[in-house]
C-alpha cells in the first residue's frame, strides 16, 4: 500500500495524514475484495525496514494502528473478516501487541475473508524464522517443511500481488510466497486506489496465462479468478 506519504506531501499535509487516509482506503478495499469473491487479502502495513523512517512518523503509525484496532475490529467482525497479524512482535509495545492478539481472537471464527496485516514484517525475516523453527523441531530442511513453518502457512500462496505508488519491486514482501504470483504495478498512490483500479488489476490478472513451468498446450481449462491477493 505504497504512496501514503507522497499523497500527503503533495497536499502540504504531514505524512501521518496520508497514513490515516490509507486506513480509510483499506477499509473500502476489504469490502471490495469480499464483494468480488477474494478469499484472502494480505496487506503490507509496516516493514521491518520502516523503523528507519523519522521517529515522529513511526510513532504516528503505531498510534494509528492502536486507534484502528479499537475502531475497525467490530465492523470487521460483523462483515465476516478474520484478522491475522503477521510479523515480529518483540519490538512492538505491549499495548499494540495485546491489541493485535485481541483482534485476532475476536474475529477468529469468521470465514468470509481472511485479512492478513503484515506489520513489522519482512520476507527475509519470514524465511529465517521458518528455517529456525524447522531446525528446532529436528526436521529435514525441505521446501515442504519450510513452507509449513512460514508465518503465512495458514493461507495459500497469493495469486496476485498489487503494488501501488509507481515502484516496481517487492521490497522484501512475501519473498517465499510470491514464487508464482502475478505481479501488478499501479502508478496510483494508495490513497487514490479505488474500485475501478482494483477491477483493472483483476482484469489484467484474467488476461494472463499461468503455466507454472508447463507449456500452454499442457494447461487444462481453469478459472482465473484470483482467490488470494
Amino acid at each position: 500500500m505504497d504512496g501514503n506519504g507522497r499523497w500527503a506531501s503533495r497536499r502540504f499535509l504531514p505524512r501521518v495524514a496520508g497514513h490515516k487516509q490509507g486506513v480509510d482506503v483499506l477499509r473500502r478495499f476489504v469490502k471490495a475484495c469480499a464483494a468480488r469473491g477474494v478469499g484472502v487479502l494480505t496487506v503490507f502495513a509496516f516493514s521491518s525496514e520502516n523503523w528507519q523512517r523519522p521517529a515522529d512518523e513511526v510513532s504516528g503509525l503505531m498510534d494509528l494502528l492502536a486507534i484502528a484496532l479499537s475502531r475497525e475490529v467490530p465492523q470487521l467482525k460483523a462483515d465476516g473478516v478474520a484478522l491475522h497479524f503477521v510479523g515480529e512482535r518483540a519490538r512492538l509495545s505491549p499495548k499494540v501487541a495485546a491489541g493485535m492478539a485481541r483482534a485476532q481472537a475476536e474475529t477468529a471464527g469468521n470465514t468470509r475473508l481472511v485479512l492478513n496485516v503484515c506489520f513489522n514484517y519482512g520476507g527475509r525475516w519470514d524465511i529465517a524464522q521458518a528455517a529456525a523453527k524447522v531446525a528446532a523441531q529436528g526436521l529435514v530442511m525441505t521446501e515442504a517443511n519450510l513452507d509449513a513453518a512460514m508465518a503465512l502457512a495458514h493461507v495459500p500462496p497469493p495469486d496476485l500481488i498489487i503494488r501501488t505508488g509507481g515502484e516496481q519491486r517487492l521490497s522484501n514482501f512475501l519473498l517465499w510466497q510470491a514464487a508464482y504470483a502475478e505481479l501488478y504495478f499501479s502508478d496510483k498512490l494508495w490513497p487514490e486506489f479505488d474500485d475501478a483500479a482494483l477491477d483493472a488489476a483483476i482484469e489484467e490478472f484474467h488476461s494472463r496465462e499461468r503455466r507454472y513451468g508447463k507449456t500452454s498446450q499442457q494447461l487444462e481449462p481453469q478459472s482465473k479468478q484470483p482467490s488470494a491477493a
